[in-house]
């Protein structure tokens, strides 16, 4: 897979099963979507880390309708904003597999890689599964059926 900009190396370690972010080289400024220059002190030098698809839940939708991609993961699917642990507040999309019936925001999840085909290509993307752990008994709950 071939990313497009400053994301390549994001696409590239993804198709590899990997995940990787970007930070400045210089000042170690966590970048998230990724930069050519860093804003915070101005060099063009980003380092890639390597991070575990582990985070907690930031946002979810339940989705009820197909459209582009979406007959892949099945109806209804949920799809997932992750806050990734120890990567400096950066979050992530992907889609969440297993029952949802009581997911909540701040369950914790880990992850993995799994291809998608659009158009005939495969494109990697985030597959996340609640931990055992997870609370469903958290009061809030702001994720939006649509």
């Amino acid at each position: 897979m071939k990313g497009v900009g400053a994301d390549e190396p994001y696409w590239l370690a993804l198709s590899a099963g990997q995940l990787k972010l970007p930070e400045c080289s210089a000042c170690g400024k966590a970048h998230w979507p990724a930069v050519w220059r860093c804003g915070e002190c101005g060099s063009w030098e980003q380092q890639w880390t390597s991070f575990e698809l582990s985070g907690t839940i930031f946002s979810w939708a339940r989705t009820w309708h197909e459209f582009g991609a979406s007959k892949e993961f099945g109806l209804p699917y949920v799809s997932v904003v992750v806050e990734i642990d120890n990567a400096d507040g950066r979050r992530l999309l992907g889609t969440i597999a297993g029952n949802t019936e009581n997911i909540r925001i701040g369950d914790r999840v880990h992850g993995e890689v799994i291809s998608v085909n659009i158009e005939d290509e495969n494109i990697p993307a985030l597959r996340w599964y609640l931990d055992g752990n997870s609370s469903a008994s958290k009061a809030s709950n702001s994720g939006v059926t649509l």
